[in-house]
């Protein structure tokens, strides 16, 4: 006997309904009948880190959430992120930097990072190594992930102070 149950969730700003069984894994819910790929099926256990998404404005490890604690939800994966003709800076810092190796982790890896430095514009290593410490990479010795954020970070806090001080040089135009 079927328990589906009506949901619908926004996924990188697209509203989806559909029915699933209550106790499927929103992973599955993502990759399998949404078709969006980019969060990974590691460990299936919370530890990797590799299907790691942002729901509400938080990091979360797919895997382990039922599509029904996701119902009514806005969910980000790395699609929503950037794409390859339009690279957020954290893809373009991970090629650059070398930030990646076999690439499986890294839409994890950049989806956390993200979310880590909204929370944190100007962070230290500390803070890089410690607020990626969910997000497991079993081919580097993390330290190319960390210049990575680095850059990403410098980056953008340069052009969020360029687009400030354009900001503030047209508002003074404005008022005089």
């Amino acid at each position: 006997m079927s328990n589906k149950k009506h949901y619908k969730i926004t996924v990188n700003g697209k509203d989806e309904e559909f029915l699933a069984e209550p106790r499927e894994l929103l992973i599955y819910t993502l990759r399998e009948r949404l078709n969006i790929t980019g969060p990974h099926i590691g460990c299936e256990t919370s530890h990797c880190g590799a299907c790691t998404v942002t729901i509400d404005g938080k990091s979360v490890k797919a895997c382990t959430m039922f599509v029904a604690q996701a119902d009514g939800k806005d969910i980000t994966t790395i699609e929503g992120i950037g794409g390859p003709d339009d690279l957020h800076p954290l893809q373009n810092a991970f090629k650059e930097h070398h930030g990646l190796q076999c690439g499986y982790c890294t839409p994890g890896m950049i989806t956390r990072a993200t979310k880590l430095l909204e929370e944190n514009p100007n962070p230290t290593e500390e803070d890089i190594r410690f607020g990626m410490a969910g997000n497991i990479c079993r081919c580097t010795g993390y330290q190319n992930i960390v210049k990575s954020i680095q850059a990403a970070a410098a980056e953008m806090n340069a052009a969020q102070s360029s687009s400030s001080e354009v900001v503030g040089h047209k508002s003074v135009e404005a008022a005089e």
